[in-house]
């Protein structure tokens, strides 16, 4: 009876285990990652000025020490990323893969700054350890609230839009670091005076690619006023977009600033 009540606590034991990995593991996110990291840094990563690039399971950046912060993230956008899960979130972490180390989230603490996404959370919203990863502080740029609750956060929905209809983007974002004079807490990150945020869609027959360059501020102009040529955005990081594709192909798009073909 002992060795059988033995057993039982075994049995008992290993199936509790075995749910809480099922439980707890991002099978879909792993399927999915494995596919995205590859064609993220084989074919779309931009140039770092900084050469300190972090990969991470859903999206990649440029951490730039100087400006405590990413001088751009970049990832891929599918129509199956779109969901309307509601996790909870989670509180900002520093992120251990900067070997400089990101700022930490109290530099924001009474800056009357919001913690801005580059990678917005609800971007990754088909995994809760998607989602978690946004909410490490390499990831964020300080943004006044009516810029990031306003014409900001209607680029990125646009962007979702966008992504549901055209079904594979590849979106890079960031802040206009140089020449931005303010900076918040302790390890002094800059607040970028720009924002920008470049799509392109991969997608054959057309590949096309949008660009925007908006001032940090609010704003209740139109998206398309503020469509700029990709070049004018590598004039003011000094990185180099696309730099792996095709040089015609890459020309074309970078100094294109036809909004028509994006359905506004």
């Amino acid at each position: 009876m002992k060795n059988r009540k033995t057993i039982y606590t075994l049995v008992t034991v290993f199936f509790a285990i075995l749910f809480f990995i099922w439980d707890n593991y991002d099978f879909e996110g792993f399927g999915n990652n494995a596919d995205e990291l590859a064609i993220n840094t084989t074919n779309f990563l931009p140039s770092s000025t900084t050469g300190q690039i972090v990969h991470h399971n859903n999206y990649s950046l440029s951490y730039n020490e100087k400006h405590e912060q990413a001088e751009w993230v970049a990832y891929i956008l599918k129509d199956s990323h779109i969901s309307s899960t509601n996790f909870k979130r989670p509180y900002f972490e520093k992120d251990s893969k900067v070997k400089t180390e990101s700022a930490h989230y109290k530099n924001f603490s009474n800056s009357g700054y919001d913690k801005g996404h580059l990678c917005p959370a609800a971007d990754r919203k088909f995994s809760k350890s998607a989602y978690n990863e946004t909410f490490l502080t390499s990831n964020i740029s300080p943004q006044e609230h009516q810029f990031n609750a306003g014409i900001w956060n209607r680029l990125e929905q646009k962007t979702r839009y966008w992504a549901t209809k055209y079904k594979n983007l590849y979106v890079v974002t960031g802040g206009i670091l140089e020449n931005s004079t303010k900076t918040i807490g302790s390890e002094k990150v800059t607040v970028p005076n720009y924002f920008y945020k470049i799509i392109l869609d991969f997608q054959e027959p057309e590949i096309k690619a949008i660009a925007f360059l908006i001032p940090h501020e609010d704003s209740d102009k139109a998206l398309y006023k503020f469509v700029t040529p990709i070049d004018k955005i590598e004039e003011l990081t000094g990185v180099d977009f696309f730099p792996e594709l095709e040089d015609t192909i890459e020309n074309k798009l970078e100094t294109s600033t036809n909004y028509l073909n994006w359905n506004f």
